[in-house]
């Protein structure tokens, strides 16, 4: 359940994966990814943060939140929590790590899209 303020967007989830979840702010927003699109996020957003890099973040809609999509302004001074549902840590794949990064360092910012080639 979402606290008062709080806008929840459901992504990529199916049945077999687990799903983690992105609060931003606070009050916050929360955006629930499954836990490896999380994981790719987290490797991205940090490194942006980390060189405290401000862009904007944006997504599709699932049906189940009204379709079209949300953007946010990541910020490094606003804090930033990443919730995985599953304990495991997934691989890593390279090359959704770099269109992302790539997505980010545009002038639109970054837009999240599923991994190229699926899961690895």
């Amino acid at each position: 359940m979402l606290a008062s303020g709080q806008c929840g967007v459901g992504l990529v989830q199916s049945k077999e994966q687990s799903v983690g979840t992105l609060l931003y702010g606070s009050p916050g927003v929360e955006v629930d990814f499954d836990d490896r699109a999380l994981m790719h996020l987290q490797v991205v957003i940090t490194a942006k943060l980390r060189r405290h890099e401000s862009f904007l973040f944006s997504w599709s809609n699932s049906s189940s939140a009204g379709t079209g999509r949300s953007s946010v302004w990541l910020h490094p001074s606003i804090p930033l929590f990443y919730r995985f549902n599953g304990s495991r840590v997934p691989q890593l794949n390279r090359e959704w790590i770099d269109l992302l990064m790539k997505s980010a360092n545009s002038a639109g910012g970054m837009f999240f899209t599923n991994e190229p080639g699926g899961s690895a």
